[in-house]
């Protein structure tokens, strides 16, 4: 007994001094790039499928270069260019090759406009001439090289563009582009921010027409930001921003032939939005999908270049939405390949060219989180998927029939495939809770792993010497739901004491914030507070993904009714817990979860003492038509589904702390939302803090922007809770 004495006294004190030695986790750390992980940017397969492209950025030096690499032996082969050769360009940030990969498309000065959008300047590098063009005079936006790389096509000033790369003449497809009245080629802020895309044109297979999509715009309602920048008067950022219930652009689907430059409008029937066009493989052909306002009516249709004919090839309805996706692919006959919630998951479906049904491919209570793509000489669809736990994401191949599926990368956590362009062997990107990003090599067919690529252990050896404290996975079940959820302890944590309880959450549709996979910045963050004492929780209520579609979309003309519920209820049963302090509960989102936590805090008045919101919806009143109207029609059709939730209609529920963050200019969630909550809160005589952050959008980053902000936000946690 004595020597087992000993040898705990001497076990307490040796964790003690590796206590000692280990560091709390800064925010400054966080966000000055201490924790980065090393990855494989811009990663391409050339066409021979032997090879793939790599973009290099030397940070010493300043230079860019595309490397080649090929697959069996993970070798460099050679740099394809490399910004030291090019005196016009100082590095370049992105790249894409011709069809041919004669020629590779540089972007330069890119800079950004709104989510997704930017403007740069572009090159054209010859490669086997090795001349650099560039493309147009002034900063322009979403080139496309033509399939056979001698023209590129491109947006300026909302007009679509056509350059001759051999003899540097510029045709200007279209002349009505006005800003705030008619987009050419490239998408509005509505279609940009919620059907996810900017390039709204596309060369067909064998470069003779480019089919583009047309916005006028002169309807919508204009929305206005001060911008307070460094000189003496402010300016005005003014763009057409259509709030839930007000007026869409009109949008119209266009083909222009590009040997005569004749444009022609097909006529769809007037649909009410166009979320994605795609060219069949035969040139003559291509599809378009519309979708009615209420986004529960999805076709697909094909046009006939040449006759502008349109015929329907498969319709998707649902009592709630149907979701847009990028799944759509067609084979080399045009049958094509098309996921679909319609049995209850998110599965692939196999169609002939005539928009008939041919299989079901996958099958079961899980969903397919991304499709791949399909290998027709070994009849292989490829694909990523919740087979083993909605937390995790394994890939897999199946034949065309459904049979003889084969799992190729489904260890624990989150796996990702890119495969090469022959479908011989994919790169997969590993990671979870407890693992950095690491890649390796893999046959395609069998799945064996071949190499190792790279890996992170230089960022976990670094990590050693801080307090980093492992999530905990496990099922919660609230309103009859088992719910995932994680939760963070102290390194010395002890049951039989007390600790205050911090709950993250996003909750938006189809969302997941509990997910096995590696750290991202707000997971940092979150390890500053448990090493200060602090329990951490995350539980994904009704609403979020991957449970399948009745889930999913169980808060439908509802938002945030349920999910708060959720939340509160999460709380409450988290603090039955004997080392939880039911006094001492808290609650922080961004965006959507800003919204979720205002709620939270004063609907479950009794059971949260702590809230932060950044960025939040105040009133999805005030949010775009397609998101807020996809999950609750429009104002006029659900007036109490917009307003029984809107936390400035019950200020005086609020009795716990409450900071309250937004960045005024905020071209997504405006800062409106923050400041009728604000006035709200004034007039029922409610103290409270809140922060602006001048000229700073959505993302709140900038400069020590980032630093300022969750300093604030860990002093305010330890203020209050």
């Amino acid at each position: 007994m004595r020597k087992f004495y000993i040898l705990a006294l001497c076990l307490i004190g040796f964790q003690t001094a590796i206590l000692a030695q280990q560091k709390k986790v800064t925010v400054e750390e966080i966000y000055s790039g201490t924790f980065s992980t090393q990855g494989l940017d811009v990663l391409r397969s050339m066409n021979n499928g032997k090879q793939y492209t790599v973009l290099n950025f030397d940070r010493n030096t300043g230079i860019s270069t595309i490397d080649k690499y090929d697959y069996k032996t993970l070798e460099k082969v050679e740099t394809i260019v490399s910004s030291a050769d090019l005196e016009e360009v100082e590095n370049f940030s992105s790249y894409e090759f011709s069809n041919d990969e004669s020629k590779v498309l540089l972007a330069t000065e890119v800079e950004s406009i709104f989510r997704r959008s930017t403007l740069g300047v572009f090159y054209v590098f010859d490669l086997a001439s090795k001349k650099l063009t560039k493309i147009g005079n002034d900063k322009i936006q979403e080139p496309a090289l033509s399939p056979n790389g001698e023209k590129v096509a491109y947006v300026r000033d909302n007009n679509l563009y056509m350059m001759e790369l051999m003899t540097g003449n510029t045709q200007q497809i279209t002349k009505d582009g006005k800003k705030n009245e008619i987009i050419n080629g490239i998408t509005d802020w509505v279609y940009e921010e919620e059907f996810a895309f900017v390039r709204a044109f596309e060369w067909n297979s064998n470069g003779t027409k480019i089919a583009f999509l047309r916005f006028d715009e002169t309807k919508v309602p204009e929305f206005s930001m001060d911008m307070y920048g460094t000189e003496k008067y402010p300016s005005q950022n003014v763009f057409k921003y259509p709030k839930a219930g007000e007026d869409n652009a009109i949008v119209s689907l266009h083909l222009l032939d590009v040997a005569s430059g004749t444009i022609s409008m097909v006529d769809l029937g007037n649909p009410y939005y166009i979320p994605r066009i795609k060219w069949m493989n035969n040139p003559n052909y291509l599809s378009v999908q519309t979708i009615n306002r209420h986004q529960n009516d999805l076709r697909l249709q094909e046009v006939n270049a040449d006759t502008k004919t349109v015929r329907l090839l498969l319709q998707e309805t649902d009592d709630a939405y149907v979701d847009i996706t990028d799944d759509l692919t067609f084979l080399a006959d045009d049958s094509f390949i098309w996921t679909s919630e319609k049995d209850g998951w998110n599965h692939i479906y196999l169609y002939n060219s005539d928009g008939e049904l041919m299989n079901q491919i996958t099958k079961g209570n899980w969903e397919v989180t991304r499709y791949y793509g399909y290998d027709q000489n070994e009849d292989k669809v490829y694909y990523q998927s919740t087979e083993n736990g909605s937390i995790n994401r394994g890939v897999y191949s199946v034949e065309s029939s459904g049979k003889n599926k084969r799992n190729l990368a489904v260890a624990d956590g989150t796996n990702n495939a890119s495969f090469s362009a022959d479908f011989s062997y994919f790169i997969n990107t590993f990671s979870n809770a407890t693992t950095p990003p690491v890649y390796t090599l893999h046959k395609a067919l069998t799945g064996k792993k071949l190499k190792d690529i790279k890996d992170n252990t230089g960022l976990l050896k670094k990590l050693e010497g801080y307090i980093i404290n492992p999530k905990e996975f496990s099922t919660i079940n609230i309103n009859g739901n088992d719910l995932n959820m994680y939760i963070i302890k102290p390194q010395d944590f002890d049951a039989s004491k007390k600790y205050p309880l911090l709950m993250y959450q996003y909750s938006g549709p189809g969302s997941q914030s509990v997910n096995n996979t590696w750290y991202n910045a707000r997971d940092y963050w979150h390890q500053v507070l448990v090493a200060d004492g602090y329990i951490v929780a995350c539980v994904d209520g009704r609403g979020t993904g991957y449970k399948g579609r009745d889930f999913k979309k169980s808060t439908y003309l509802n938002l945030v009714k349920y999910e708060t519920e959720d939340q509160i209820a999460a709380a409450k049963k988290l603090s039955e817990r004997p080392y939880i302090d039911e006094n001492r509960t808290g609650i922080w989102g961004w965006s959507f979860g800003g919204h979720m936590a205002t709620n939270s805090l004063l609907k479950g008045n009794d059971t949260f003492e702590m809230a932060i919101a950044v960025a939040p919806v105040t009133s999805w009143r005030f949010y775009d038509t397609i998101y807020t109207e996809r999950f609750m029609r429009t104002p006029n059709e659900n007036p109490s589904g917009y307003d029984d939730n809107s936390p400035f209609n019950y200020p005086e529920l609020l009795k716990g702390d409450f900071l309250l963050i937004h960045g005024s200019g905020d071209d997504n969630v405006h800062v409106q939302n923050t400041m009728r909550m604000i006035e709200a809160l004034v007039q029922a005589n409610k103290q409270f803090e809140w922060a602006i952050y001048p000229d700073k959008n959505h993302g709140i980053y900038g400069g020590n922007t980032r630093i300022h902000l969750f300093n604030k936000m860990t002093n305010f946690v330890k203020e209050n809770l």
